[in-house]
C-alpha cells in the first residue's frame, strides 16, 4: 500500500524589489547567517562583515535557495540590542551582498526601523520571530517597502520565552495565535500573498511541544492556508534525544527533523548546515515523489 504524504500547495509569494518566491514544487532551503557575538548554534563568529559575506556566497554555491541575515540573537537569555546596533551589524553585510546573491536575502528582525533600512540595502523579506508581537509597525514597514513577511509563532521575549509555554493543545493555540498574526499584518496593509508562516519549534515550546507540532504540520499548514516555513536547526529541543550534544554537534538530529517537515509538505526548511541539509532535503523530496 503506496504512503500518502501531505499535499503541499503551490503559492507565488511577492517580494520586494520586484521578485516572487514560488513555493511548492519543492522545499527551499533557507541559510542562517548569523552576525552576532552570541549565536547559540555557531561556533564561530561572523562579526566580521567580509567573512559573513563569504559564508553566503558559499552558502549559495552549497544549494541554499535564500539567506536569512540577523543581528540579535534570539536564543533563551539573549539580551536585545537596540535599532542602531543591529544595524551596525547587518547592513555592511547587506550592502556587500547585493548584487553579488542571486538569491533572496530575508533580514531577521522584529524592528520596524532595521526592517526598513535593510530593505533599502537588498533585503526583500522579513522574517519575524514574534508574530508583530514587539513592535506594531514593523507590518506597516513591509507594507511600504513590499517585502514579504515571515510570522513565527512565540510567547514572550528571548529571555522569558519558556515561562508563557503552557498549551492544552499545542497545534490549536499555534495556528489561533498565527491566525491573529495573519490578522495584524492585513489590517496594517501587508497583501495575504506576502504571508509565510512559521510554527517557531523550540520557542515558547518545551520539547514535547516542538515535537508536537512536528508531528501535526499538515494540521497546521491546512488550518492556515500559507506556505510553511520550519526552522528546527540544531535548536535545544533535539539536545536529549541525541545525547545532550551541544548546538553545534545536532546536525543529525537536525537531518530528522527537516525530513520529517519536508514529508509534512513545508514549504521552506531553515537552517546552519546548508550543503549537508540541501542534500537532505532532496532524498525526503524523492521519498515523498515516489509515495
Amino acid at each position: 500500500m503506496a504512503t500518502v504524504f501531505a499535499p503541499r500547495p503551490a503559492f507565488v509569494v511577492p517580494i520586494a524589489h520586484g521578485g516572487v518566491l514560488r513555493l511548492g514544487e519543492r522545499t527551499l532551503v533557507m541559510g542562517i547567517l548569523n552576525v552576532t557575538p552570541d549565536s547559540f548554534a555557531s561556533p564561530n563568529s561572523l562579526r566580521d562583515p567580509a567573512d559573513a559575506v563569504a559564508a553566503a556566497l558559499r552558502m549559495e554555491a552549497d544549494g541554499a535557495d535564500l539567506i536569512d541575515i540577523g543581528g540579535e540573537s534570539t536564543r533563551p537569555g539573549a539580551r536585545a540590542i537596540s535599532a542602531d546596533e543591529e544595524l551596525s551589524r547587518v547592513l555592511p553585510v547587506l550592502r556587500a551582498l547585493d548584487g553579488r546573491l542571486r538569491i533572496p536575502m530575508s533580514i531577521d528582525t522584529y524592528k520596524s526601523d532595521v526592517a526598513r533600512a535593510a530593505s533599502a540595502a537588498g533585503a526583500t523579506i522579513v522574517n519575524d520571530v514574534s508574530g508583530l508581537r514587539r513592535d506594531t509597525a514593523l507590518a506597516a514597514a513591509c507594507a511600504e517597502t513590499g517585502a514579504a513577511l515571515i510570522l513565527m509563532h512565540a510567547r514572550g521575549r528571548s529571555d522569558a520565552m519558556y515561562a508563557e509555554a503552557e498549551y492544552e493543545d499545542v497545534i490549536g493555540e499555534v495556528t489561533a495565535e498565527l491566525r491573529e498574526s495573519i490578522r495584524c499584518a492585513v489590517a496594517a496593509g501587508v497583501p495575504l500573498e506576502r504571508l509565510v508562516v512559521d510554527p517557531g519549534v523550540g520557542f515558547a515550546k518545551r520539547p514535547s511541544h516542538s515535537y508536537g507540532v512536528l508531528a501535526r504540520l499538515p494540521e497546521l499548514a491546512a488550518a492556515l492556508d500559507r506556505p510553511l516555513l520550519v526552522g528546527p536547526s540544531r535548536k535545544s529541543f533535539l539536545r536529549d534525544a541525541v545525547g545532550g550534544r551541544p548546538a553545534p554537534e545536532r546536525d543529525w538530529g537536525t537531518a530528522a527533523a527537516v525530513t520529517a517537515a519536508v514529508l509534512a509538505g513545508a514549504h521552506i526548511v531553515r537552517v546552519h548546515a546548508v550543503a549537508e541539509m540541501v542534500q537532505v532535503v532532496r532524498v525526503a523530496e524523492e521519498i515523498r515523489r515516489h509515495g
